[in-house]
C-alpha cells in the first residue's frame, strides 16, 4: 500500500481501535495545546511509527495549532536495520531526521550484563537534548496501553511499589520539557494488526544484547509479565482493563502508606485522629 492508503487506513478501518483512542488521550489527559512544537521520537518500530502517523493526521483535521518535528535516534543499528528503517520512512512519507549515535556499544561496554537499563536511560537523555536544540516543548513517545498495564504490574512485582507510567510527565532536568504518550489507550493487538495489514515490517529492538538473549531463548521480565496477564484474561475477560484503572481508583482509607513529593505517608499518621 501507499503512504496515503495506510494514512486513510487509521481515519477508517482502524478508527475506533486506534485513531478514537488517539484522539480519547490527546482530550482526556490534555497532551497537545495550541502552539506546542512537538518532538516525536520514532524508535523504528510498529508503535512510534503509528504514532508518527497520528500525529501527521491530528495535525492536518484538527483544531489545534502545533508544529512537529520527527526525530529518530540512531543508537548503533546494524546497516540490515538502519536501512528498514528509512524504508519505512519513505514508504509512509515521513519528513524525519536521524540522529546518530554510539549508545548499543557503550552500555554493551559499561554494563555488559544488564546494558538495557542504561541504554534507555541514555536514549532518554538524548532524546531531550535533541528536543531542547530543536526548540521543542514536548517530546513525543509510542508507549501504548499494553505497556502501561504491564508496567503496572512490574512495579508491583519487582518493585513492591504501586506506580504506572504516566500519559505525560514534566521533565525535572529539562526546564520547559514534558514528555507526552498520545498512544496511551491504544492497545498493542490493533497496532499490530494495523501493520498486518498495511503489509508494514518493522524492527524490534535491534541491539545485540536483545539478539543474544532471544536466540538463548531467554525471557525478560516484561515477557514474563505480559503471558501472565494473557493467562489471567483467560478467566477473566476484564483483567486488563481492571489492572488500568486500578491506579485511578486507589483508595487511600484502605492502604498502609504511600509517597509523594518524596514525603511518605502512614496509615497511623492520622489513626487515632478519626
Amino acid at each position: 500500500m501507499n503512504s496515503k492508503e495506510i494514512e486513510k487506513s487509521i481515519i477508517k478501518k482502524y478508527r475506533k481501535e486506534i485513531w478514537s483512542q488517539f484522539i480519547k488521550a490527546i482530550k482526556e489527559y490534555k497532551l497537545i495545546n495550541d502552539n506546542d512544537k512537538l518532538a516525536v521520537c520514532i524508535s523504528g518500530g510498529k508503535d512510534s511509527f503509528l504514532m508518527a502517523k497520528c500525529i501527521e493526521e491530528l495535525q492536518k483535521h484538527n483544531k489545534i495549532k502545533f508544529e512537529v518535528k520527527y526525530i529518530i535516534m540512531d543508537p548503533g543499528y546494524n546497516n540490515n536495520v538502519l536501512e528498514l528503517v528509512e524504508n519505512n520512512i519513505k514508504k509512509l512519507n515521513i519528513n524525519a531526521q536521524i540522529f546518530s549515535t554510539n549508545i548499543f556499544s557503550v552500555a554493551d561496554k559499561i554494563s555488559k550484563e544488564t546494558p538495557c537499563y542504561l541504554c534507555a536511560r541514555m536514549r532518554r537523555g538524548h532524546l531531550y537534548n535533541i528536543a531542547k536544540t530543536l526548540e521543542c516543548n514536548k517530546i513525543v513517545l509510542g508507549h501504548h496501553f499494553d505497556d502501561v498495564i504491564e508496567t503496572i504490574l512490574l512495579n508491583i512485582l519487582y518493585a513492591g511499589e504501586i506506580k504506572t507510567m504516566m500519559p505525560k510527565v514534566k521533565s525535572k532536568n529539562f526546564k520547559g520539557l514534558e514528555l507526552i504518550r498520545p498512544m496511551y489507550f491504544v492497545r498493542e493487538k490493533d497496532i499490530i494488526s494495523w501493520a498486518k495489514y498495511n503489509d508494514l515490517q518493522f524492527i524490534n529492538c535491534a541491539c545485540k544484547f536483545t539478539e543474544e538473549v532471544e536466540n538463548k531463548e531467554h525471557k525478560s521480565k516484561r515477557k514474563d509479565i505480559k503471558e501472565l496477564i494473557k493467562e489471567l484474561q483467560t478467566d477473566n475477560k476484564y483483567v486488563e482493563n481492571n489492572i488500568f484503572n486500578s491506579v485511578s481508583n486507589i483508595n487511600l482509607n484502605a492502604i498502609i502508606g504511600y509517597t509523594k513529593d518524596n514525603i511518605k505517608t502512614n496509615f497511623l499518621d492520622d489513626y487515632d485522629k478519626k
